[in-house]
């Protein structure tokens, strides 16, 4: 016995013929077979690398795809076909890495778009080994953005030349399909939350490789059947159908699998969103880590921040606001970025490449340039949402690099803050906005905010007496807002000839503003009010601080006392609608009241209808009770983790292992099927189909058309010897065999196909075990001499 390729064979130089032509260069650099292979894998890989597609949607990208495969293409076949060592391999993929990954990857800092710089060469080689990271922690798409391309070159060209190389060179070159896996899996841990497109590049990228598998398995067979001798040559006609058998299966059991998939998806849906590495990586910004901008809200109204130029800004049209910070997470105490307690969006920050895509978001463009003056926070003052920034001056790469953007929420961010000096131009769209008179019809939209904690009792008795006998959540919150508006003054208590308004907006403070016999306040206090308000009537609303500055159509100095607040709640007509909740400024009443359980209000000309009583049942519920579930106990919440990551190993396990069972079963169903036929002949010769099946799933070869005598001089031994001739006489005999000579023939079976696996490994027993070799030849149907004696 001789092995060859893991597959054990006779002895001899007929046996040993197909491992000797296999080995022979000349013939595996022949043009079809090149052919074959290139495009066999050109195919396989191409499907993996779409997958990059949502992560940059750039035409350079599609550039660097084709020219990094094609030279790689020419590196495999050139050292391939001078049988260059891995060294040459090595020493030629890492020349055109250096020559063609500045202008394919790094195109920004490539001398006339062709050639590397040093400086190019430099970024280069940095982001060969960060710039993984960076691409996890910018938001997408990036297009061809400083050095983000350098991850998927490197994976094309290396992957080609490895793939290729594999494939050209080695015994095993199918194993080569790993590298189109390898590239998927990447792009897929690289890329976006979103999961349909891995899901149709991952089922092309499975038909490929099972292509790319049959393909040389049917070329191996060939080898070897043109290896044979004379009469195998003869018998070589029968390949056909069994190669056909081969590919029927194959694509069988990949669509038993993918449809099992398919469906236990489809019952099972997960859970959560598909976990990426940008979901897991530690970002560089964390708005958590730094204190609320609404906490400092007083500091722009004291001196000398008051009167201080903080901003110069041109650009801005008659009644356009700047946004410092947006905040949706109320914790009773403070309004703050994102939550520590709830998965917030909006506190998920991450580097911007060149440009923003906002082609979906209906509204005017517009463009504002900003010079720093006094202000020296890390929040980026900006307009609308952003599609673009540049910066300028000295500092400008710095400041670049350490920009932060929430597309969600509008909100911007520069590590290290900004300095006197410093400039930048914003190119964004002001979404547009409702009138006034379509305010009644609106309705609160699907956005997801962290649900306020420890709202005041006092403001949600307040806002039942405003929206009683209103219709219609636009309306009510419409009519919340305005009697705020009506009821409150405004103080911001810095001065002494300002009534006294106590700072923040915590819960105690928002209960004072709505108890005090008169309502005092500023803007940090109302907007929270309304952004609690609106949360109750069911519209997600959030708070944005910013400055209100005056325009004259020039360039303006937005100072301290610019500074104000306003809300903004999501509908679903208009998506986030801004809405103001200030009152005017306005001389404020003496407090004469002696009962304080009597609030002192303005006059109004239209008085409040009386409550409904069942109004209460009518009202729009609050968002909190849509967002807020009950925290179940620690203990259950640690159980389900467990029996869902249980369960979801199991169904993997399940989808993985289903191939093997069902040819397990299908196997044990023959057995059964030979064992128990009706006749004692039948039996005796449905043992021996099922000793040469063992035979052949073992790895023995047989001759092809061999008689049972052929095939027991191929295993060796005097068993397999006597049962070839027991099958022989039960086959031939005029005199029918004895039921105990079946029952001792199928004893004798079990025995041989036992032995057949003693000395091998686990994995080679468990490879004999889901064998499709017995599956898919004649054996278990008429035996080859009845079909000559026919």
């Amino acid at each position: 016995m001789s092995v060859v390729d893991g597959v054990r064979t006779p002895a001899g130089p007929a046996a040993t013929a197909p491992r000797a032509r296999s080995r022979a260069r000349p013939s595996r650099l022949r043009a079809p077979f090149v052919a074959w292979v290139v495009a066999l894998f050109a195919a396989s890989l191409g499907a993996a690398t779409v997958t990059f597609w949502p992560v940059y949607e750039s035409a350079a990208f599609v550039v660097l795809v084709v020219v990094a495969f094609a030279v790689g293409v020419v590196i495999a076949l050139g050292t391939a076909a001078l049988r260059l060592s891995s060294v040459w391999v090595f020493a030629a993929t890492i020349v055109a890495y250096l020559l063609l990954g500045v202008p394919l990857a790094v195109p920004s800092q490539a001398l006339g778009g062709v050639l590397p710089t040093g400086r190019g060469l430099l970024t280069l080689v940095s982001a060969t080994a960060l710039g993984w990271k960076q691409l996890v922690t910018i938001a997408l798409p990036v297009g061809s953005y400083e050095a983000l391309l350098v991850p998927v070159f490197a994976l094309v060209l290396v992957g080609t030349v490895v793939g290729l190389s594999v494939a050209l060179r080695s015994r095993r070159g199918e194993l080569a399909v790993v590298v189109p896996v390898v590239v998927w899996i990447a792009a897929i841990v690289l890329g976006p939350g979103e999961a349909w497109w891995p899901r149709v590049t991952g089922l092309a990228v499975l038909v490929t490789v099972v292509a790319w598998v049959v393909w040389w398995r049917l070329r191996r067979r060939r080898i070897a059947l043109g290896a044979l001798t004379t009469r195998a040559v003869t018998t070589s006609a029968g390949h056909r159908p069994v190669a056909v058998r081969a590919v029927v299966g194959a694509f069988a059991t990949l669509a038993v699998a993918g449809t099992a998939g398919t469906v236990a998806v489809a019952a099972l849906p997960p859970v959560t969103s598909r976990t990426v590495a940008r979901t897991v990586v530690e970002q560089p910004f964390d708005p958590r880590d730094h204190v609320s901008p609404l906490s400092g809200f007083r500091a722009y109204e004291q001196e000398p921040t008051v009167d201080q130029t903080l901003l110069t800004v041109s650009g801005l049209r008659d009644g356009q606001r700047l946004r410092v910070a947006t905040l949706d997470t109320y914790d009773g105490v403070v309004y703050s970025v994102g939550s520590g307690q709830v998965d917030s969006a909006s506190g998920f920050f991450t580097r911007v490449p060149s440009d923003v895509d906002q082609s979906r978001v209906d509204g005017q463009a517009t463009a504002v340039d900003v010079t720093i003056g006094a202000y020296d926070d890390l929040w980026l003052p900006t307009v609308g949402r952003l599609e673009s920034v540049s910066f300028g001056g000295p500092t400008a790469d710095a400041r670049r690099d350490a920009f932060f953007y929430n597309d969600l929420t509008g909100t911007a961010a520069v590590l290290g803050g900004l300095r006197q000096g410093d400039s930048y131009r914003l190119d964004a769209v002001e979404p547009r906005q409702p009138g006034d008179d379509e305010l009644d019809a609106l309705t609160p939209g699907t956005a997801t905010v962290p649900t306020p904690r420890d709202v005041p009792d006092e403001l949600t008795s307040s806002l039942e007496e405003d929206v009683a006998g209103v219709q219609g959540p636009g309306a009510r919150l419409r009519a919340a807002l305005s009697a705020l508006r009506e009821d409150g003054y405004v103080s911001h208590g810095v001065t002494a000839d300002e009534p006294v308004s106590r700072s923040g907006h915590g819960a105690d403070r928002i209960a004072q503003l709505f108890t005090d016999p008169v309502m005092i306040g500023d803007a940090e206090q109302y907007a929270t009010a309304a952004a609690l308000m609106a949360d109750r009537l069911g519209f997600p609303a959030r708070v944005v601080m910013g400055f209100a500055p005056e325009t004259d159509g020039g360039p303006v100095d937005v100072t301290g006392s610019s500074v104000t607040a306003w809300i903004e709640v999501d509908t679903a007509q208009y998506g986030w609608v801004t809405l103001d909740p200030n009152p005017a400024e306005r001389p404020i009443p003496e407090d004469q009241v002696q009962d304080p359980t009597q609030i002192s209000r303005p006059e109004s000309v239209v008085q409040p209808p009386p409550q409904d009583p069942q109004m209460r049942d009518d009202q729009t519920p609050p968002q909190s009770e849509q967002d807020d579930p009950e925290t179940p106990p620690a203990w259950l919440a640690i159980v389900l983790a467990v029996v869902r990551v249980v369960g979801w190993s199991a169904l993997v396990a399940g989808l993985l292992a289903a191939p093997f069972v069902t040819i397990v079963v299908l196997k044990a169903r023959r057995r059964r099927r030979r064992r128990t036929a009706t006749s004692p002949s039948d039996r005796i010769s449905g043992g021996w189909h099922e000793f040469q099946d063992a035979v052949v799933d073992h790895g023995i070869r047989t001759p092809p058309a061999a008689t049972r005598s052929e095939v027991a001089a191929v295993v060796g031994g005097s068993r397999p010897a006597v049962l070839a001739r027991v099958a022989d006489r039960a086959v031939f005999s005029p005199n029918p065999p004895a039921e105990s000579d079946a029952d001792r023939v199928w004893t004798a079976v079990a025995e041989m196909r036992h032995a057949l696996g003693v000395g091998l490994t686990r994995r080679q027993r468990f490879a004999a075990a889901v064998s499709l070799r017995s599956l898919r030849g004649y054996h278990g149907r008429t035996p080859p001499e009845r079909q000559r004696n026919d």
